[in-house]
Order: structure tokens, then C-alpha cells, then sequence
């Protein structure tokens, strides 16, 4: 699908859409749980679906209600083989792939082409020193087939590559009676191991922060009866960068108390000069006179595309530093955030820690999502600062985490065909 946006300002109140991360957890948890859950969440989108998915294939179902969603759990007494289709969602295989071999469940997981090629070798080897069988192709980790039934115990994992090899170690060490997992350096991103944990607990499951790692005490998942879905800083981000870039814009559902890690997004917005400031239940942000600041990307690397269309507009040249992680995401982030700058006219650099953006009014042009939800969004609010039309192929992908991003670009003004 194809998308032109012409300049233009956006103004208004726009809710923030539910958090991935929190909906993706929620469901593993309610899952395993001893009786179901009634999980309250606005919106769902294609990677949530695929975590569904999974935990349905594993004996789970669910009932949907509008904005609610019963959560049956997984019968623990069915060992059929089964096939989860992850789609394009790395969260849903890293998390899965544990999970499924805590339960003992011979697997089979397949998904996009793009998922098969994002690092998984650490996770799998740290599965097969307790218990699992994994095999895949040379060339891709999809399909995937696993056996066997995870062991407790002490697990090691490198700390710079995927906090979800965490998150989904730590979902299985809650059926398996508990353990440790030691990190190899400094975790990266642990703000959504953070999450994970704080959900966890919120379904019976102790975890426990020491120093580089975690453990999970002896338990058993148990219901609390409702769960709600916070929204998400992640895909806030666009609308407020799109307020101060060119706009004057209140964006809600977002907590200011969250373990989102995301919710940097405020304070270095802030840092760039940005009119911005708290109100009841989220933020408002008005267009602004932006300077070039440099940014640890280290814990924020979901961020770092829509940073980028702000750093276009900030004066000087902004520097986002520890990018590496960028490039194993849905696209090379790296490479996909700066062909998106340069098609539009702006001005980008990079080596292999940083990217450097210098402020700089951008002409317009044609862009590819490359198959890449931020990607899409980020090209979206470019257009806001420039001179003229921006046509995004591929704009399909924001379905990713926010289907209807373009019907919320649109109410707040933007200018959309």
C-alpha cells in the first residue's frame, strides 16, 4: 500500500495505543495461569495476534469482547505436537520458544523470512544445556523444531544482544519451579526485562533483580483476576516528536510512574528544548525551537528512528550513540533509518556506533518501510517538516503495532491519501 502525506501541522488530543511489550507478557502470563483472565486492552495489533496465536496452537483460547479479552488458560495434560506461527514477531518467537519448552511440548515454529535471520543461537544454546533439542536450517532459524522439557537452574546469556532472550527465560523458569539467569557484560534494554518481571509478579510469579541477572522463586502463575494494558510510550513517541516538530499536541494513556523505557522519549525531548511538559493522564507538546543533543541509545534503540526525524529539525548535529542493536531489529534500522533520511532530503551519517543527523529542512520525496512499522510511522511525521509530499510503499506495516496510525494522523490534521 502506498501512502502520499502532504506538510503539514497536526494539532489535537490523540490516545497513546496499548503497550505491545505489556499485552505480549500479560497473555503469557494469563496463560499459564491457574483460571482465566479478563485482560482490558483497546486495540490489538498483528504481533499480539501472533502471541495469541502460539498460545492458542499450545491448548489456550480466548474470548474476545470489544476492548476485553478472557484468557483461558493452556491445558497443561495436551502433548501433541503443534506448529506456532510467529509471523513477524520477534517477541513472540523469543518468548515462545522457552515458554514451549517449559511446558515439554514438541514444537515446530515458523514465521516471516526477515524473523528466521535475527539472532537466536544464545537462547537456543542456553535451552540445550538444560534439557532441549533444537534444530534448524544453515541459512535460518526457521522453521525451528524443538523437544524435550526444560530443566531449572542456572542459565547464562549475553547480556548486548536481546533483553527478550531474558524475558523469555524468565516466563519458563516461573512453570519449571524457578532459577537463575546470569548476564554475560551489560544487559541491554533491561527496562523491558523490568516489565516483565513486574507483570510476572502481578500473576504470583516472584522474580527477583540481582546483580546482572535475575531469579524466580519457586511459585505457580496465578490469576489476579483482570489485568488492564497501560499504553505505550514506544508509539506515543511519534506524536510527540510530530508536536515538536509542527504541531501542538496532547497525547494520553501514557503513565508517568511506568517501567517503560521509552518514556525517555520526554526527557530527551526536553533536552532538546522542547515545549513539553506533564498533564493528567499524559503529555502535551508544542512545536518548538529543537538543538542537536547526543543520545546513549544503549536501552532505547525502538526510539531511535522517530529521534532522528526530530534531530532533522534541531539545530546542529545530533549524535545517537550505541546503535549497533538497531541493526536486528524488523529492518537494519540503521541502514533503513538512513535511507529513509536521505530520500527525504535530510542529512545522515553512521559507523558502527553511531548515527549522526544534522538539522536540516527536508524536501519530500519517496520512501520504503521496508517492511518495517517504525520505518512507516517515522516517514509519516517527516512529512510534518517538509517542503514537500511525502510518499511512504509499504505504509501497510504500521499494522505491526498500530493499525490505525494513519486514521490517528488524519484526526489530528494530517493530510493523508
Amino acid at each position: 500500500m502506498k501512502v502520499v502525506l502532504s506538510p503539514g501541522e497536526l494539532t489535537g488530543t490523540v490516545n497513546a495505543p496499548p503497550s505491545k511489550s505489556c499485552m505480549h507478557r500479560a497473555l503469557i502470563c494469563a496463560a499459564a495461569s491457574d483460571r482465566e483472565t479478563v485482560i482490558k486492552c483497546q486495540s490489538f495489533s498483528k504481533d499480539t495476534e501472533a502471541t495469541m496465536d502460539c498460545l492458542r496452537a499450545l491448548g489456550a483460547d480466548f474470548k474476545i469482547d470489544g476492548e476485553y479479552v478472557t484468557v483461558y488458560p493452556i491445558n497443561k495434560n495436551i502433548d501433541s505436537e503443534c506448529v506456532l506461527d510467529c509471523n513477524e514477531s520477534g517477541s513472540t518467537l523469543r518468548f515462545m520458544i522457552p515458554f514451549a519448552a517449559a511446558l515439554g511440548r514438541k514444537c515446530t515454529f515458523v514465521g516471516a523470512e526477515r524473523l528466521g535471520k535475527r539472532p537466536l543461537e544464545p537462547l537456543l544454546d542456553a535451552l540445550r544445556e538444560h534439557g532441549i533439542t533444537a534444530e534448524h536450517g544453515v541459512d535460518s532459524f526457521l522453521p525451528l523444531k524443538i523437544s524435550g522439557k526444560l530443566t531449572g537452574g542456572e542459565f547464562t546469556l549475553p547480556g548486548d544482544i536481546s533483553s527478550q532472550f531474558f524475558t523469555g527465560l524468565l516466563f519458563a523458569l516461573g512453570i519449571v519451579g524457578g532459577g537463575k539467569i546470569k548476564g554475560v557484560g551489560k544487559i541491554e534494554s533491561a527496562p523491558y526485562i523490568d516489565i516483565t518481571a513486574d507483570i510476572q509478579r502481578q500473576f504470583g510469579i516472584e522474580v527477583v533483580c540481582e546483580e546482572n541477572g535475575y531469579s524466580v522463586k519457586p511459585g505457580q502463575y496465578i490469576s489476579p483476576g483482570e489485568f488492564t494494558v497501560e499504553g505505550d510510550w514506544s508509539n506515543g513517541a511519534f506524536w510527540l516528536v510530530a508536536g515538536a516538530v509542527g504541531g501542538n499536541i496532547r497525547c494520553l494513556n501514557l503513565r508517568e510512574d511506568t517501567l517503560q523505557g521509552d518514556s525517555k522519549i520526554f526527557d530527551i525531548l526536553k533536552l532538546m528544548g522542547a515545549d513539553i511538559k506533564r498533564c493528567p493522564g499524559g503529555v502535551e507538546i508544542r512545536k518548538s525551537e529543537l538543538h542537536a543533543v547526543e543520545i546513549d541509545c544503549s536501552d532505547i534503540p525502538d526510539i531511535v528512528p522517530i529521534l532522528c526525524v526530530a534531530a532533522t529539525a534541531a539545530k546542529g548535529s545530533t549524535v545517537f550513540k550505541n546503535i549497533q542493536r538497531l541493526r536486528a531489529k524488523e529492518s537494519d534500522r540503521v541502514q533503513t533509518t538512513a535511507d529513509m533520511l536521505c530520500a527525504l532530503g535530510g542529512k545522515i551519517t553512521f559507523d558502527e556506533n553511531n548515527i549522526t543527523v544534522t538539522g536540516t529542512m527536508l524536501t519530500g520525496g519517496c520512501t520504503d518501510s521496508a517492511n518495517d512499522h517504525r520505518i512507516a510511522m517515522s516517514s509519516a511525521v517527516a512529512s510534518i517538516v517538509s517542503s514537500g509530499d511525502v510518499k511512504i510503499n509499504g505504509a501497510e506495516a504500521v499494522a505491526k503495532s498500530y493499525p490505525d496510525f494513519f486514521e490517528k494522523f488524519t484526526m489530528l490534521g494530517g493530510k493523508v491519501r
